[in-house]
Order: C-alpha cells, then structure tokens, then sequence
C-alpha cells in the first residue's frame, strides 16, 4: 500500500540530495519517478532542481502536476516533491488522492517551519496528513542538532519579522539549534567572515 511521505529538515539536511538520490534509486531499477517543485522555487531557473552538493535534474511543477489525468500519473513508479512547504493545502490534498486512488507513493522534502519558528502552508498540512513524517537531521555550530532555519541580515542580526518567503541560500539563511536561534547567535563562522560568501540555496 502506497503512502505520503514527509521528510523534513532545516537548511543543510541534504534533503534535495536525498530526493535526487531516492530518484537515482528508482531509475537504476528501471522504475520511472517523476520529480516535481513549485514553480515559485526559482533559485536554480525553471524546471531545475539542484542539490548544494552540485546534483541536478530537471523537473516539473506542482501546478502543473495537479493538472494530469490519472492516466498520465499512472505511468509513474513514485512522486517526489522538493520544496514541499511551498504547496497549496490543495495540492497536498492532490497528493493524498494520488496516493489513495493510484497506489503511488508520493515523497515530499521540504522545511517544516520558516525563519520565524511558524509552519509553511505545505508543512502544516503534510504534518496533518502524511503516513510518514521523518526529520533529516542537520548540526548547528556548536554541534548539536538545528532545527531552526534562521534567517539573517549583512550585519550578522537574527532576522525575526518579515516577509515568509525571502529566496536565499548561505547569504541569507543558517541553520541553529533553538538555543542559539533565540540567543541570535551565528556562531564564529561569521566572526571569521565565513558566512555568506556563498549563494547556493539552501536545501
């Protein structure tokens, strides 16, 4: 029996890797998975998806997913969704049905809080409704695990208001342990000026 997936983690749990490694997997076996985003993730241009590690691989988009026909979606082993926290509670519900009425797993990667600590639409609904909620795990920089992606400003300020989504990889966003997310504390990284030199996207 088929079931929806969610595996999330904060920036830099390699969950675009994992989703292009769990495709890799499918394809080796001669398993056909087809690999989705939103179309609001562009970072790394349309119809890419991309891994901090350098892996890519073409994609579609959710929106236009939604819009197959079970006959079309039938031809595919499996769904695996980046971004996830981007969707529509619809299209999560269009993920459920796809599970429910094709038989098909869908795997959906994706952060489950944004920089302020609140849930994405997409991550609150996977919460609600995924047969299987998994965290990859990342470390913050004192070596305990993060779980906060947290946003920040030139200057090395925590940034807690705003706008939820602000497209940034490592000169935007650092993943933190709640300790240090609360105490603003970037760690000595950024001290040494280590941070934010680069500008892929965060995972």
């Amino acid at each position: 029996m088929a079931k929806l997936y969610f595996r999330h983690g904060a920036m830099g749990s390699s969950k675009t890797a994992n989703a292009l490694m769990v495709e890799y997997n499918y394809y080796e076996r001669g398993k056909k998975a087809l690999l989705l985003k939103p179309a609001l993730d562009t970072r790394d241009g349309k119809g890419v998806i991309r891994s901090r590690m350098g892996l890519w691989k073409e994609c579609c988009f959710v929106e236009d997913f939604v819009q197959y026909p079970q006959e079309k979606i039938r031809e595919y082993d499996c769904i695996i969704v980046d971004e996830a926290q981007f969707c529509k509670k619809s299209e999560i519900a269009f993920f459920v049905d796809v599970v429910d009425r094709c038989d098909i797993p869908v795997i959906c990667y994706g952060l489950r809080t944004d920089f302020r600590r609140e849930p994405f639409e997409g991550s609150l609904w996977l919460l609600a409704w995924a047969d299987v909620i998994e965290e990859l795990k990342t470390v913050c920089w004192c070596g305990q695990g993060a779980c906060c992606t947290t946003r920040f400003s030139e200057d090395g300020r925590v940034i807690r208001e705003g706008e939820q989504v602000c497209l940034g990889g490592d000169d935007k966003y650092i993943a933190l342990c709640r300790k240090h997310y609360r105490e603003g504390n970037l760690g000595p990284a950024w001290r040494r000026g280590l941070m934010g030199r680069s500008t892929d996207r965060p995972e």
